[in-house]
This record gives structure tokens, sequence and C-alpha cells, in this order.
């Protein structure tokens, strides 16, 4: 069962006088006032209490007090915790009547319940680490932390390169009527040495037809005189005869095979080694644009690995932080540093920064139900109601101050004095009263005998004493 503060004493700790209250033992118990009166000292004087030595105000005693200062509060629990005397020493006692110590104060009393203003103190990592070590993940979370940096850097700097790439394939030349692939000098000569080997070829053939033709003269010559000497030898007639048929068929597809040769021209190879390295010149230029730019589409590819990788990692430290206890709704670690709603730390208003505090505090030992919050003016009507409905239904009791004598206020401090708020308004109102009584304006209920009263004609028991105080 968390320990919360049933009742306490204060007098003449700092502004206060003299003030006894009993908070709400749940939700928000409002300590109102006007600047300076004593708000803030009924807070000090409860971490005095509670907190030890280490929590003593600079200068304790009330400012022209004649007594020391005295403390003392009583807890839910049973234990009994006082300050009195000329060191304003510490005596706890429990339930049983057995004295106790800090030590025992210690044991259920979290230091930041009774100093709040430490937490928000704290740098945005501090405030981190404590959420993380409520709620158990801290270490897990920073594994993916790193994970999710480390993947972070890789992708900044492959998108870099990926820029650059583009950058670099963009005011490279293009040429559109160039090959693919670089020409090769060798490949063209050797297609001329080809060609000029088959007109070679067909030159010979060339030559051979007039050497036909010769022997066909020679020929028909040698008919000739053989069908003079027919008488003579008709064996040789037929073989001669025989011959020239022979002959003549092979002279005449030499003929043909002649007119039909055509020699190849090597003029467009020529000219292709004429403009060889232009060409190439292209041709790399054309290489270089596609590589940059098939580089630029392979980085382009790895970006978008890594942001699915660090998707999946953001991924899993939302759903580490959406499966763990939080202390209040919308609470998340963002790069190392504590967030509320989406907003870091010093983009919170002054009242989400109170809460965050008060629900993360409060975790940090459960065994403390209570927290100290100065300040609360920081909050509208609206979002106090908010906090302290929250308060409550967390079970928690929340002690804070407000410059206000409103109806919201629990006690107010007037002076010094503890009083209820309805009681204050009307003393504050009296005090006003008399000021103005007191520089001759006068009013039109009372009669002023400038002996610091006010009497009112029709009603001289209504009297009232200015020095008159209320404590709750």
């Amino acid at each position: 069962m968390a320990v919360k503060i049933n009742s306490l004493e204060i007098e003449n700790v700092k502004r206060v006088k003299a003030v006894a209250m009993e908070p709400s033992e749940s939700g928000l118990t409002v300590i109102g006032g006007r600047n300076g009166q004593g708000k803030t000292s009924v807070l000090d004087a409860i971490a005095w209490a509670l907190g030890g030595d280490r929590k003593r105000p600079t200068d304790a005693r009330r400012e022209g007090s004649a007594t020391d200062p005295h403390l003392k509060v009583t807890l839910s629990n049973g234990v009994v915790v006082e300050r009195k005397g000329k060191n304003s020493s510490l005596r706890v006692t429990d339930p049983e009547g057995r004295k106790g110590g800090q030590q025992l104060l210690d044991s259920f009393v979290e230091a930041l319940a009774l100093d709040l203003p430490k937490f928000l103190m704290k740098s945005d990592k501090e405030k981190a680490d404590d959420l993380l070590r409520i709620i158990g993940v801290g270490e897990e979370l920073a594994r993916l932390e790193e994970k999710e940096r480390t993947l972070y850097n890789q992708r900044t700097g492959i998108g870099q390169m990926r820029d650059r790439k583009r950058g670099a394939a963009a005011d490279m030349p293009m040429h559109p009527d160039a090959p693919a692939e670089p020409v090769s000098a060798m490949d063209l000569i050797q297609a001329q040495q080809k060609i000029l080997a088959r007109n070679g070829e067909n030159q010979r053939k060339r030559q051979r037809r007039a050497e036909l033709e010769g022997e066909r003269s020679a020929a028909a010559a040698e008919v000739a005189s053989a069908q003079e000497q027919v008488r003579l030898a008709n064996e040789r007639l037929a073989a001669a005869e025989s011959r020239l048929a022979g002959i003549a068929s092979e002279c005449a597809e030499a003929a043909k095979t002649a007119e039909q040769l055509v020699d190849e021209s090597t003029v467009e190879i020529e000219e292709q080694l004429e403009r060889i390295e232009t060409v190439n010149a292209k041709v790399r230029d054309n290489q270089r644009r596609a590589d940059a730019t098939r580089e630029a589409e392979e980085l382009a590819a790895q970006y978008e690995d890594m942001t699915e990788r660090i998707e999946a990692v953001r991924a899993a430290k939302r759903a580490l932080l959406d499966g763990a206890d939080l202390p209040l709704p919308g609470l998340s670690v963002e790069g190392g540093a504590l967030a509320y709603g989406g907003r870091r730390w010093d983009c919170m208003s002054g009242s989400e920064q109170l809460r965050v505090a008060t629900a993360i505090v409060r975790r940090l030992k459960p065994e403390c139900g209570f927290v100290l919050v100065d300040k609360l003016e920081q909050m509208d009507a609206e979002t106090m109601r908010g906090f302290g409905e929250w308060a409550e239904a967390e079970g928690l009791q929340v002690i804070a101050t407000r410059v206000s004598t409103g109806g919201e206020c629990s006690i107010v401090i007037e002076d010094g004095y503890g009083m209820a708020a309805d009681r204050a308004t009307e003393e504050i109102a009296v005090s006003k009263s008399l000021a103005e009584c007191a520089d001759g304006n006068g009013c039109g209920e009372c009669s002023i005998p400038r002996n610091g009263t006010c009497e009112r004609a029709d009603d001289p028991e209504e009297a009232i004493d200015p020095a008159a105080k209320w404590v709750m």
C-alpha cells in the first residue's frame, strides 16, 4: 500500500507562522495564496520533515520568530515524523511506538517526490533513462536505438553516393548514334584484308581467262592443220577435235565466271578506320553514363532496403514501448530523449511537463503515494481539474501550490497562516478595506474610529480584528 500524508502541522518554518492541514487522500490538494505568503514554505517544510537534513532550508526558522521550527507529519502507514527543538532533531515513530530514523523514511519516500524541480532540471537523456528504468526496457531499447542509428548513418551515406552518381550521369554526354561497344581497328583491318584477298582471287581468274583464250587460238590452228592433214591422220583429227571441244567448254565457263565477278569496295572500312577514335570516344561516354546510372539505381535499391530496415527497427521500438506499462499514456522515448504525445521536453507546455514529471516520479518508488508540486498556476482551471482527476484515478496524492485564493484552493496561506479559501478571500477583502479606510477613503457600511478596527455602525458584534487569523 502506497504511503501518503494524513496530516501535517508546521510552525515557524521560513514564511510559515502556523499551518495545520489534512490533504485529500488522493487527487489534488491545492495550497493557495498570494505571492510571498508562505505557500512554497509549506512544501519546503514537508520536504525537510521527510527528506532529512539534506532538504533543510538555509534559513529554516521564520524571521522574527522567538520559537524554533516545529514540524509534525502523520503518514498513512501510522508513522509519525516530528522535528522540533533548538536543533530541529528528527523523531520517527512507527505504529508500534518504536522509534525509527531517516533510513526508515528513505525506504518508502521517493526523494524526487519531495523535489520535483530536480527531475525537471534533468537532461533529456536522464529523464528518458528514468522512464526506461521504470518500464524495464532500457537495454533492449538502447540496442534498437543503436541499430537504428547505424542503419540511418549507412543509409545517409548511400543516399549521398546515389545522388552524386545521378548528378554525374546527368552531366555526362550521351551519343544516341554511337554503337553499344567500341569499334576494333584490328577487326576492320582483318575485314579489309579478306576483301582484298577475294579481289586478288578475282584478278587471278581474269588472268586465267586470257591464258585460256590463247590456248583456244592455238587449238584452232592445230585443228586447221589437222584438217589439212586429215588424210594423214584421222585419229589425230578426232583427238584434236575432242581436245578442242573440252577446251572450248572450259573457255566458255571461264568467260561466264569472269563476267559475274564483282570486286568489293574497302572505302567504307577505310572511312571507319579514319573516324574510329571519334566513334569509340562516344561509345566510352555512353558506357560511363550507363555505368553511373546503373550504380545510382543499385544505390537507390540499397537506400530503399536500408529504409525498410530502419522502419522495422522503429516498429520494434514502438512495439516494445506499446507493450510496456507506461506511467502515462502517450509517453515514449525518441532518439534517446523523453517525448509525450510526440513532443520532446522543450516543446511541451509547462502543464504537460508537470504531468509527465509527476507520473514518472510516482513510478520511481511505488511505495511513495504522494508528490509535491510547486507553481501549479502553470495550469489553467480546466487543465488543473484534469490533472486532479488523473491523480485521483491513479490513487496519487498531489500536494501543490498555486498563486490563487479561489475556490479551487483547499487551503490558503495568508501572512504565514493557513485558512479556508472563503475565509481567506474575506480576510484579504477586509485588509484591503481597512487599508482604504486608513487612507481616509472610508466606505458606506463602516464607521472608522481610527483605532485599527472596523466597526459596522448597524451591528457592533460584527467588528473585525485585522490581527485575527485562522488555522485549519
